[in-house]
């Protein structure tokens, strides 16, 4: 865990926190819809609107668990930012559980809804019963177990953490914690009850940890419970071997695509496809330089960001990550297990024009409606469209998924397929050694995880 995760960690809270608010106005207009009508179905604007609260909130949720879960292994974080680390995974925790008594509150006494968002929605990897497995997450006594260490360390430790919470940053994930902190408590006989169940494996007990840990440690097992059937191994570190990063970067040039997918991740459960992510590879900045992109008013701005970063890593990406679109090292999607690079069928001043236009939206925050109709929040596959549709006679064709116009991963891949404006460039994927797959051998592997 380092800095820079907990900052995007720390992002990824205060952005959440502001969009349950808006979920909030939308559910409220729903609300009174129903109760405006006396109808037992629902008109189609009606059902879209559920629909769309429901992918909204499956996204949003996957995101939480992603920022508890990566602070899973709390003995490897110094100690100068475990504080910093407990107060962004609390926060994590307190979204989870405020988002799900959100969803009760609002729902239970409207059965039609609770129907609704307990139907199954394929597209975006939403299964049978959403609501109702929400809602058993809150009644569980393990939960309540889990999050007792949190709120205790809090609790103990509430004048320390406010003062490491001076940071700005920092300070809305405080905020969060001090609008919605007591959406965590439950009634002492909860404890009671859970710790006796909790008792039987003694599982907090084995552990050489402090409060801290244990707080940690809580946090982890509540997020990993919460999210059970969808993690499928929780230890599982995706990263390219080294050789197979060098490989890439020497192959790659401004312009080009990264479509990635991590294993046993969570976020492969909630879009179509095999591949599941994609980045704007940007370069390194003498090449940049070399395009004429610093000259481009949208880039001006952020020519220091593309300059900066770590010594052995120049390369630089545009990526849309739950905390926002921000400039990255390739060491972000290269935390994968398989990469495929495609390459745009353009000329040069093509691709520089295409580059600049998608920097624009650097500092955006993340769309979790995934509504490519709004330019202010943006998918990890948005920007590719917003930066390349209408370059060079470049234009992409929207797939309808649950009520939404989108682009996935997988409808880039099979763009490169039919050589329509991008072609294949490279293939890695686990089981080929240290080779980049090229050629008709890229092509027949990605036929592969097409099938």
């Amino acid at each position: 865990m380092t800095p820079e995760e907990i900052t995007a960690g720390a992002r990824t809270i205060v952005h959440l926190a502001g969009y349950f608010d808006e979920l909030g106005q939308t559910v409220e207009k729903l609300l009174e819809d129903a109760r405006a009508s006396r109808r037992g179905y629902f008109t189609p604007s009606e059902e879209e609107t559920v629909r769309r609260l429901q992918v909204s909130y499956w996204q949003s949720r996957g995101a939480l668990f992603d920022v508890a879960l990566s602070f899973r292994d709390d003995r490897k974080l110094s100690e100068t930012v475990r504080p910093e680390a407990f107060l962004v995974a609390y926060a994590a925790a307190v979204l989870l559980v405020h988002a799900a008594r959100f969803l009760r509150e609002s729902f239970e006494p409207l059965p039609a809804v609770r129907e609704k968002l307990n139907e199954p929605e394929p597209s975006f990897g939403i299964p049978q019963g959403m609501y109702d497995t929400v809602q058993k997450s809150l009644t569980s006594p393990r939960h309540a177990w889990h999050l007792y260490h949190a709120m205790r360390y809090f609790d103990e430790h509430e004048r320390e953490l406010r003062a490491k919470a001076s940071d700005p940053l920092l300070a809305g994930v405080m905020s969060v914690i001090d609008r919605l902190g007591d959406r965590m408590r439950v009634p002492a006989s909860r404890y009671v009850k859970a710790r006796l169940k909790v008792r039987a494996n003694r599982a907090i007990g084995r552990l050489q940890h402090g409060l801290l840990g244990r707080a940690l440690y809580g946090i982890q097992k509540l997020a990993a419970s919460m999210a059970e059937g969808v993690f499928t191994r929780p230890g599982h570190r995706p990263n390219l071997p080294e050789q197979v990063a060098r490989d890439f970067r020497q192959l790659l040039e401004p312009g080009d695509v990264l479509i990635t997918r991590k294993e046993y991740a969570v976020t492969n459960y909630f879009l179509p496809g095999y591949w599941k992510h994609a980045a704007l590879y940007l370069g390194e900045p003498a090449v940049l330089e070399q395009l004429g992109l610093a000259e481009y008013d949208a880039v001006k701005p952020r020519w220091e960001k593309l300059l900066g970063g770590e010594a052995l890593d120049r390369h630089r990406v545009l990526e849309s990550l739950k905390d926002g679109v921000w400039i990255r090292s390739t060491a972000s999607p290269f935390s994968a297990d398989a990469v495929v690079a495609i390459r745009p069928r353009l000329a040069r001043a093509d691709v520089a024009e295409a580059l600049a236009r998608g920097l624009f939206h650097e500092g955006k925050m993340y769309d979790f409606d995934f509504d490519f109709t709004r330019a202010d929040r943006l998918v990890c596959t948005e920007v590719i469209y917003r930066s390349y549709d209408g370059i060079g006679g470049t234009s992409f064709e929207l797939t309808p998924r649950a009520g939404r116009m989108t682009l996935a991963a997988v409808d880039l891949v099979s763009m490169a397929l039919k050589r329509d404006r991008f072609e294949p460039l490279a293939v890695y994927m686990p089981g080929q050694g240290l080779q980049l797959a090229r050629d008709e051998e890229a092509v027949r592997l990605l036929d592969q995880t097409r099938r």
